[in-house]
C-alpha cells in the first residue's frame, strides 16, 4: 500500500492576489483543506490552505504564503499528497484509494495474468483503469465497474478483469 496518497492537483493561478485553482481527488473535495500541510511529491514542500471556495469547475484556494499571481503560477501542475495515516479508514466495501490499485497484476476471470495497472484516470464519467500488457504492448484501459473488474483482491496484489474483445 502505498504511504502517501495523492488527493488534489493545482492549476492555474486564479486572480491577482495568489489564489489557485485546484483539482481535489478526494470524495468531498473540499476534505483536501482538513488533512493538514499538503507536500509535494518528493515530500520538500509542504502547503497550507488556509482558504477553500467552490469555483465554476474547480475549487479555489488560497494557500499561507502565497500572495500574488506571480507566486500562484508557480505552483501550477503541481501535485499535492498526504501521508496516508491522516485520511480516513475505508469502510466501505468496493472502494479503494487509486494509489492501492496502482501496480496490482491484472488477471482474467480464469487465473491468466495479462498485465499490470498503471494508472487509474477519471475523465469525468467514472474512473478507468489502464493496464499495461504482460507482454508489452500498448496499454488499454477498462472501466472501472463491476462489470469490467468483478473482483479486486489487495491482500493477493491482483485484480480480475473481463479484457475487451478484438473485433472479428
Amino acid at each position: 500500500m502505498a504511504d502517501r496518497i495523492r488527493v488534489a492537483r493545482i492549476g492555474a493561478a486564479h486572480g491577482l492576489r495568489g489564489e489557485v485553482r485546484i483539482w481535489s481527488f478526494t470524495q468531498d473535495p473540499t476534505a483536501i483543506a482538513r488533512y493538514g500541510p499538503l507536500e509535494t511529491e518528493d515530500g520538500t514542500r509542504r502547503l497550507d490552505i488556509v482558504a477553500l471556495r467552490q469555483g465554476k469547475d474547480c475549487l479555489i484556494a488560497r494557500v499561507r504564503g502565497v500572495e500574488d499571481r506571480t507566486a500562484a503560477a508557480a505552483l501550477a501542475n503541481l501535485d499535492l499528497f498526504v501521508p496516508r495515516e491522516r485520511l480516513p479508514a475505508i469502510e466501505e466495501p468496493d472502494t479503494f484509494y487509486h494509489a492501492d490499485l496502482i501496480g496490482l497484476e491484472a488477471v482474467t476471470t480464469g487465473g491468466d495474468a495479462i498485465g499490470r495497472v498503471t494508472a487509474v484516470h477519471n475523465f469525468g464519467g467514472g474512473d478507468i483503469i489502464e493496464i499495461k500488457p504482460a507482454n508489452g504492448g500498448a496499454s488499454f484501459m477498462l472501466p472501472f465497474t463491476e462489470a469490467a473488474v468483478p473482483a479486486v483482491d489487495l491482500g493477493a496484489k491482483r485484480i480480475v478483469v473481463v479484457p475487451p474483445t478484438e473485433p472479428g
